[in-house]
Order: C-alpha cells, then structure tokens, then sequence
C-alpha cells in the first residue's frame, strides 16, 4: 500500500460549457467548491441510486441549480437487481437490496447522457464492477463519454476474483482496483468508500495513496428488517443497506475521522434531509455534499438544502462556504 499518488497525469477539463454567471447561488455569499478539478456551483449534489439518471427529477427543479448530478450506479453490462420485496421503511430511514439494478454503462452513453448535456451542471457517473477487469473497461468507456465530469467508483460490491470479498473492506484488495482504475482514467476519480470497515481513516488512506481524486462516504450500512409473524427477514435478499437520518450521525463521525486522514477532498453524505445536516458534514470535514434518501421524501429537497446553506452564510456574516469547511472545534 505505498504507491505514491501520480503526480504528472494530465486530467480533462472538466468545467461544464457555459458556466453560470455570479458566485454560486441564486443570491448570498459563495457557495463554490472545488473537487480536484471539478469546480462546483454549490456543494450539494445528488447521492447515486436515489436520483435516477437525472431525467427523472428534472420535472421538479431546473438540474443546473445543482453543484453536480451523479447518477445511477452503473456496470458493464446491465443488471436486473434483487427479487422483491428489496425496499423497507424503517423508524429513521429505510433498507434497500435493490441489487444495483442498471441499464449498463452503452445504454447510459447512448440513451441517458445526451439529455443531461444540455444543463450546466457537472455529471458524475458511479460505476461498479464484480471483477477488476470490469472496473477498468467502465472507467475507460466512461472516460471518453462526452459529457462525464468526474467518475465515482464504487466499492462495496463483493469480488469474484478474491473469494467474494468486498472490494472495499479489504486494503490490498482496494489498493489493486483502485490503481488499475487510476491508470486508466484521466477524469477526477472519487472512490465511495463502505462504512462496513474497522477503520475508515485507514480506507480513506490507501484510496488517495492509490491515486483517488477525492473520497465520498458513507455508503449505506448492512442492516436487517425482521416479520415478526413469519420469522422471516422481510426483504427478498434478506439484509439490505440502511440509509436515512439513522445513519447520519456515524456518517459525519466517518467524516471527521477521514478529514483528519487524508489531504484529498471529501463528499460527504448519510441522512442528510435539510441544510443544517449538510452543514454539519461540511464543518466535520467535507467540502462537498450529497443528498440521497431525502429525493424520495422530498424532490426538490436538495434545491431547499442550497438555500439553507445561502441563509446560513448571511445570517453568520460569512462571505464564502468555504471557511466553514472542517471548522469543527473539539475541546475546550
């Protein structure tokens, strides 16, 4: 795990064209942030799985208010997902096995990309693989899409070539996958890291030792819902991942811990369903956000999340978000 971060490799522009007038908000102080080399309007962004292919929430809000849209996590080829039932409610969240059903990263290029071309907002495309091979061979297609800003590795999927051990609750493992990516991509590479480890600090490390461009975190947490009649787990796939305000107060825990770790930027999401607990994740550390479970509640939750963070700089006399960002006094 000491391979050094490649310091000469050339990255594409990724500034959307036509880039929006004033400082990054619809009034305020500055809402800009930078992600390596993706620049921002705002720090909020949408939390893959939870936002489609952006399509489909863009008859609530206009997408170019957004600091980015990431989309639906995607594999090489398509996949159907879990039998049902693969979504429960729980007290504060929910439980999903939805199996990371996709359309495949072909059909994305050719049938969801070109509508979000035409907003001014970047896309961030998660992608996902069982195998390495099947992560280079996405992130190399992904790369010479028009149109794909930045791309969002996912690993917390069990890998077939190592006994079916989660990519990203073993070191060497994602060390190996996150390098092969690294050489095959020239775009801003964030690896979504899984909370399901002893350690997240340590995680976080090996993911920008081994060339990541930022780190997102939390993915959801392994969780069970039981039928007490029929003493039976109550989705199909029997344990899913746990998302929703329950999670968010380890989420930003994780947060902090990874900010004291690592020098590349943070994405940090986990329960986040208005702007005081984005905020929070932005104090502890994290430099942008993203909002997930709450677009099931609320649509335009993220559009409400941005303007609670303008009202929150005028109200504290702040000129620019960027000076909350890991703030977090501890001690005395």
């Amino acid at each position: 795990m000491g391979i050094e971060k490649p310091e000469d490799r050339s990255q594409k522009s990724v500034t959307p064209p036509n880039p929006p007038l004033g400082k990054g908000g619809h009034g305020g102080g500055n809402l800009s942030v930078n992600i390596a080399s993706l620049k921002l309007k705002n720090p909020v962004m949408t939390a893959s799985g939870t936002f489609g292919y952006g399509e489909e929430y863009s008859e609530f809000f206009d997408l170019n208010r957004l600091g980015a849209v990431v989309v639906k996590g995607l594999s090489i080829t398509p996949r159907q997902g879990n039998p049902t039932p693969r979504i429960v409610e729980t007290p504060a969240g929910m439980l999903n096995a939805i199996g990371l059903q996709n359309i495949g990263v072909r059909a994305f290029i050719k049938e969801k990309l070109p509508f979000l071309r035409q907003f001014r907002t970047p896309v961030i495309v998660n992608f996902f693989g069982d195998r390495i091979d099947e992560y280079i061979q996405a992130a190399e297609e992904l790369s010479n899409a028009d149109g794909v800003h930045a791309i969002e590795m996912n690993i917390s999927c069990p890998n077939k070539q190592a006994g079916w051990i989660v990519f990203g609750t073993d070191p060497k493992i994602m060390e190996q996958v996150v390098t092969a990516v690294r050489k095959t991509t020239n775009l801003p590479l964030i690896v979504k890291l899984s909370p399901n480890v002893t350690d997240i600090g340590l995680m976080a490390k090996v993911a920008e030792n081994s060339g990541a461009d930022a780190v997102s975190l939390i993915n959801t947490i392994t969780g069970m819902v039981v039928d007490v009649k029929r003493r039976r787990p109550v989705l199909a796939n029997n344990t899913g991942g746990l998302s929703g305000p329950a999670v968010r107060p380890i989420a930003v825990r994780m947060v902090w811990e990874v900010y004291k770790a690592v020098k590349i930027p943070i994405i940090g999401m986990g329960g986040i369903m208005n702007a005081s607990d984005a905020l929070e994740f932005l104090i502890a550390g994290a430099r942008a956000v993203a909002v997930g479970t709450a677009n099931f509640v609320n649509p335009t939750a993220t559009i409400e999340i941005i303007e609670g963070m303008e009202r929150f700089l005028k109200e504290e006399g702040l000129s620019d978000i960027n000076e909350i960002i890991g703030s977090l006094k501890i001690g005395s």
